[in-house]
């Protein structure tokens, strides 16, 4: 989790596909959401990401099956 966040805190990313080129395993949710598989897929992050202001919103942190029982558009 902390390689993580030092790597989401050093990006400087304009849209989803320079994040995606980062994190080869993130995913984008129709809400806007977007979802990073952290520790070898063992935890998830869902974070809303304000590409203009480079802020990072992070919605949910769990494991894969804490992450599996929530509904991401909904948070």
């Amino acid at each position: 989790m902390a390689e993580w966040y030092a790597t989401v805190s050093n990006a400087v990313w304009a849209n989803f596909a320079d994040v995606k080129a980062t994190f080869n395993s993130a995913d984008y949710v129709s809400g806007g959401e977007i979802v990073f598989d952290v520790g070898g897929n063992k935890y998830r992050v869902v974070a809303l990401i304000g590409f203009r202001t480079q802020r990072v919103f992070i919605l949910f942190v769990g494991t894969h099956a804490e992450y599996d029982r929530i509904d991401v558009v909904e948070l």
